[in-house]
């Protein structure tokens, strides 16, 4: 009788290969961690935004180490992981659909608004907060509401239901810089690139040089928009005095809301809080408007659209933004840094955003994240040192290109 071969003695055993540490982490934590590979979903963004909200929370309150180790996290950690990750996360798939990014948004609006009343009660003296974390406090919840606060409400402004889009304004007005709800969609996005937007800075021109002209102009700007989009809507014949008063109110649009309500939020922390509360209020306000400032600076400097023959400029493309493929401070920003999509599509969700091909010729790329290049931008010699050579190749490749 022929004995049957032992075939499991003859299969060659293959140790089980031991998973990777980032495999064990949870979905979302494995994907910050993996970002080439992997696409970032919304709860990835939801973890990198509201990873130092509980730090902030408990500085607010208390002060102390938590408060430092908030603004390292912002200041730092953050600029410290987009060089270990070192490359852009992939683009979502064409047509991909984000139902939870309203969700998160409306989540992060909350949260601004929980710590701004936070933010005022600490460095008006009215937690635990003392000493010199109080300076920590200040900057930490300043970069948060400039950095995560601004790109939220400029998403929320992007959208076409008037709930959000409404939400997105009083995120602004909170922050004293309402006009922005209209200058941005009205004025920066119809003449940017152009000397027409004050958001767009000037070649050689400094980001000290360009704060006044943009706050104001971006104001006056916004007004004038409102106004000509008011006088399309015609008045009928024959109207009595309070349809002609409520004409020329609604004349002004929405700037009534944007200077009565930045007066409200004045007078709430003052009742509130006192006279040191108005004073730590408009302190936040002043370093959260600079991190908005900063982020216009940044993204167009020193790009231009060429004026057509017939008075014109050229349409926009991805000639006329500077992107950041840094991919921890995209999740942290909602993807602004990926800004020339946003111009070519103002309506996409932050998740669907994309990069393209940051290697075609005449990309403006940035050379390190959009956080670390605004911190660069306060010392106008190394910014002009570190972008005008950038700025001057892109146009020497423009004019090869035209011939």
């Amino acid at each position: 009788m022929t004995q049957e071969p032992d075939l499991q003695k003859n299969l060659e055993v293959i140790p089980e290969e031991r998973p990777r540490w980032r495999d064990r982490l949870p979905g979302p934590l494995a994907t910050l961690f993996d970002l080439t590979n992997a696409t970032p979903e919304v709860d990835t963004f939801a973890i990198v935004t509201f990873a130092p909200v509980p730090l902030l929370i408990w500085a607010g309150v208390f002060g102390g180490w938590p408060a430092w180790l908030a603004l390292i996290w912002i200041a730092l950690f953050i600029f410290a992981l987009d060089e270990i990750v070192a490359r852009a996360a992939p683009d979502a798939p064409e047509g991909s659909e984000f139902p939870a990014a309203d969700t998160l948004s409306i989540a992060l609006a909350g949260a601004h608004f929980v710590l701004l009343i936070l933010g005022v009660a600490a460095l008006s003296g009215h937690t635990l907060l003392e000493g010199p974390s109080w300076v920590a406090v200040l900057l930490a919840y300043g970069l948060f509401f400039g950095q995560v606060s601004n790109s939220n409400a400029h998403e929320l402004i992007h959208r076409r239901d008037k709930r959000l889009f409404a939400l997105g304004k009083w995120v602004y007005i909170s922050l004293l810089y309402g006009h922005h709800s209209s200058a941005h969609r009205h004025v920066h996005h119809r003449f940017v690139a152009t000397p027409d937007d004050p958001n767009s800075a000037q070649p050689g021109e400094g980001f000290w040089s360009f704060v006044p002209r943009a706050w104001s102009g971006s104001f006056v700007a916004g007004l004038e928009m409102e106004r000509n989009l008011a006088q399309r809507r015609t008045l009928p014949e024959g109207a009595d005095w309070r349809k002609r008063l409520r004409a020329r109110i609604a004349a002004l649009g929405p700037y009534p809301s944007y200077v009565l309500g930045a007066l409200w939020f004045v007078l709430l922390f003052g009742g509130i809080f006192g006279l040191r509360g108005v004073l730590a209020y408009l302190f936040l306000c002043l370093y959260a408007q600079l991190q908005l400032l900063l982020s216009d600076y940044v993204q167009h400097y020193g790009l231009e659209r060429v004026r057509r023959g017939d008075g014109s400029y050229e349409p926009v493309s991805l000639r006329h933004s500077w992107d950041a493929p840094h991919p921890v401070s995209a999740l942290w920003m909602l993807n602004a840094p990926r800004h020339s999509d946003h111009h070519a599509h103002p309506g996409r969700e932050y998740p669907a955003l994309r990069l393209g091909d940051l290697d075609a010729p005449q990309r403006p790329v940035l050379p390190r994240s959009l956080p670390a290049m605004a911190a660069l931008a306060l010392i106008p010699p190394l910014w002009r040192r570190v972008m005008d050579k950038r700025v001057a190749a892109l146009k020497a490749a423009e004019r090869r290109a035209q011939g």
